[in-house]
């Protein structure tokens, strides 16, 4: 079975997303490792530290990620928008390592030039990155995006030239995020579809280079291009997809972290409760429980 996991609040203490995971019995977790929303944090003191480590081990998360802060534009023309991106994603990765994270998951970026020039920038700052932090235990983490204005990585593409201009197989991957390939027109469902998709992935990336997933519905259209998370089996994708993704022997260690929207359910329990409930019964049952239309799969 994949390692089933949410996004966590941090708030109060790095710990406390931890102990919130533990609670609802996730083997994995992910959170920010710092305010998502500021360039600079306060050093990490050895309390802090340890106590993350310590909370950890308690609540048997067995693999933690962080979300580098959505402010880094590893593609950005501007010297000085780049120059601080590059600044965080090694403060970020300099705190992951200290903690003991298993992966940073990072934006590409968004080049307003060539796509190819943007790559190249991207490329170029991971390498700088891992020359400065030189990475004992926490691998970067390249996620696919939904192809928003000019962002780099809704197509598989991207993500196989950048694998392969940083050609560091030890400390760089892949996050694949299901809302973003559908909204960036890759269909999941039904399940010919989804194997035909990991196949052009494993083609332009390699699914060797694939270690960790957020799993999402989309409240919007295949090839929409517009990223809106969804509950699971409530939005364009449908439940075939993810049925066929928990089901996947490849994937039956990686983690699968959901980044749905928080709240209580009309059941009273949370969302994460929920969505966490469905991940298990698809994998326990192997079975869908609402087929998805064939116009749901069309390319607007």
């Amino acid at each position: 079975m994949p390692l089933f996991g949410a996004h966590m609040s941090a708030a109060g203490g790095l710990h406390h997303a931890l102990e919130a995971a533990g609670t609802l019995g996730m083997e994995a977790c992910q959170l920010f490792c710092k305010a998502n929303r500021q360039w600079q944090a306060a050093p990490l003191s050895a309390e802090e530290i340890d106590t993350f480590k310590r909370v950890r081990q308690e609540q048997d998360i067995e693999v933690c990620v962080v979300h580098a802060a959505y402010l880094i534009n590893l593609a950005a023309a501007d010297p000085t928008l780049h120059a601080r991106s590059l600044e965080a994603l090694i403060l970020e990765w300099q705190r992951c390592e200290l903690l003991g994270v298993d992966h940073l998951v990072v934006h590409p970026g968004t080049a307003e030039d060539e796509e190819g020039i943007g790559l190249e920038r991207v490329a170029e700052a991971a390498l700088a990155a891992l020359a400065t932090v030189q990475p004992r235990q926490t691998r970067l983490l390249l996620e696919t995006t939904a192809g928003q204005g000019s962002s780099l990585g809704h197509r598989f593409e991207h993500l196989g030239a950048l694998v392969r201009l940083i050609d560091h197989d030890d400390h760089v991957g892949v996050c694949l995020d299901t809302c973003h390939v559908f909204a960036a027109g890759y269909a999941l469902a039904p399940k010919k579809a989804y194997l035909a998709t990991l196949r052009q992935f494993d083609r332009m990336v390699g699914l060797d280079r694939l270690f960790a997933f957020h799993v999402n519905d989309s409240q919007k259209a295949l090839g929409s291009r517009v990223d809106r998370h969804a509950h699971l089996g409530q939005g364009q994708i449908g439940l075939d997809a993810f049925a066929a993704l928990v089901c996947d022997r490849r994937f039956r260690r990686h983690p699968m972290i959901l980044e749905t929207p928080k709240g209580t359910a009309g059941t009273g329990l949370s969302w994460d409760e929920m969505n966490l409930r469905t991940l298990r019964e698809l994998s326990a049952s192997g079975r869908t429980t609402r087929r998805v239309s064939p116009r749901q799969q069309e390319r607007p």
